[in-house]
């Protein structure tokens, strides 16, 4: 196989694999919060003399799950713009 179509073929699973890692980061979070605030609100109507100290941990918990999906941004945008399969591709070729 020539060079120029195996980094073509490197960087289009790339792509592919940066779609699904910002797909299950969205997902992920979506489900997380939907949860997280279902049961903020039942406990809210469960107890309501506990809610400013449930809406203080249920921030903290959102901040925490916005920071795993932000993560999972910097890892695709990692790949995406500086493709470290690629040079593992062109090393493997020219050795």
């Amino acid at each position: 196989m020539e060079l120029a179509s195996l980094i073509a073929s490197v960087q289009g699973m790339t792509v592919i694999a940066v779609a699904i890692i910002l797909a299950s980061g969205a997902i992920g979070t979506a489900l997380g919060f939907a949860i997280m605030g279902g049961k903020f609100l039942e406990s809210i109507a469960r107890q309501p003399e506990l809610a400013p100290m449930l809406q203080g941990r249920m921030f903290l918990l959102a901040g925490l799950l916005d920071a795993v999906s932000m993560i999972g941004v910097g890892l695709a945008l990692f790949f995406t713009f500086a493709n470290p399969f690629v040079g593992a591709v062109t090393a493997a070729a020219g050795a």
